[in-house]
């Protein structure tokens, strides 16, 4: 698939992962509308794009189907990025995940049914979907899939919903399972966390858990690559790719490789210890690595693993980059 010339929507485009992925499409050539309530997405990830004529921003909701319905007019692709992005946020409200997931997922795939123009979407899911896979590198066509967080369990629901919208109703869909996304713009995450903790104690760094959590981290720029890489050639239904680097590291080299980059020596750990076997959080999957053998088979390579990954990011948060 050519992007040049094409008319593009960008749900959650103002977010983390949302607003690098529009800078590729609008440097592509194609003309991109973003809609986003800015709730935790910014005008500033996407400032130098806003008065250009092939870019637009509707701040709307994905949960009303009158800002749906405008964003969506005469869009050839959906790129459905919008989502609850902090899998904690269930521990304090469990109505999130259902509503700015799953309920907003299946506005979206409505309003895509009535149009006349908008058939493929692409959708942003989890490794959290696998919940605690016995088999690592996990692939996509591995089974059963049990979500251990309702994050993890909302995005299961999303991509049922889109695979029923795909078989009866004509949309095509590639969907994307992430590993841990990294890099600038993000708000949240271990990365960023730890950034935060540091500035406000540069002598002590709490650790969730027990430190030996053991995930896959991915570069935003490499991710975004990944998501084009896979719609070059959409499916005449539905298909799956997991995105990652192929590698992982611990919560604690984590914290060693921010140290570092921050410049700072003799900072003591404190670790909390963590939940049902040294878990940052009940729903925290431990152990995470991705087979990403598929999408590696379109010409797609991660330039970065988990560690080089970490690296950047740290120094892109931290300002250094």
């Amino acid at each position: 698939m050519s992007f040049e010339s094409r008319s593009i929507l960008v749900t959650g485009g103002a977010g983390f992962i949302g607003s690098h992925l529009v800078d590729a499409l609008v440097g592509m050539g194609a003309y991109v509308t973003i809609l986003d309530n800015l709730s935790t997405g910014s005008r500033e990830n996407v400032r130098r794009w806003i008065g250009h004529r092939r870019f637009s921003l509707q701040v709307g909701d994905c949960l009303k189907a009158e800002d749906l319905g405008k964003a969506m007019e005469d869009k050839e692709v959906v790129f459905h990025a919008a989502a609850n992005p902090e899998v904690r946020a269930a521990l304090t409200d469990a109505r999130v995940d259902f509503e700015q997931n799953v309920v907003a997922t299946k506005m979206v795939l409505e309003e895509m049914r009535k149009s006349q123009a908008a058939n493929i979407i692409a959708f942003t899911s989890t490794s959290t979907v696998y919940g605690e896979a016995k088999q690592l590198p996990t692939p996509e066509d591995y089974g059963p899939l049990i979500p251990i967080s309702l994050y993890g369990a909302s995005k299961l629901a999303c991509e049922a919903l889109i695979s029923g919208y795909c078989h009866m109703f004509g949309l095509r869909s590639v969907i994307y399972r992430f590993a841990n996304i990294v890099g600038s713009r993000s708000r949240h995450g271990v990365v960023w966390d730890f950034i935060q903790k540091l500035r406000k104690n540069p002598e002590e760094l709490e650790i969730l858990g027990d430190g030996t959590q053991s995930k896959s981290y991915l570069l935003v720029d490499d991710c975004v690559e990944a998501f084009l890489v896979g719609l070059e050639k959409p499916p005449e239904k539905l298909e799956t790719y997991n995105i990652g680097s192929g590698t992982r590291i611990t919560v604690t080299e984590v914290a060693k490789i921010v140290l570092e980059e921050m410049g700072l020596k003799d900072v003591q750990f404190t670790f909390t210890g963590g939940v049902e076997g040294g878990r940052g959080w009940k729903g925290d999957v431990k152990t995470m690595l991705l087979d990403t053998s598929k999408i590696e088979g379109l010409g797609w390579r991660s330039k970065h693993d988990s560690a080089e990954s970490v690296r950047i990011a740290a120094r892109q948060l931290f300002g250094i980059l």
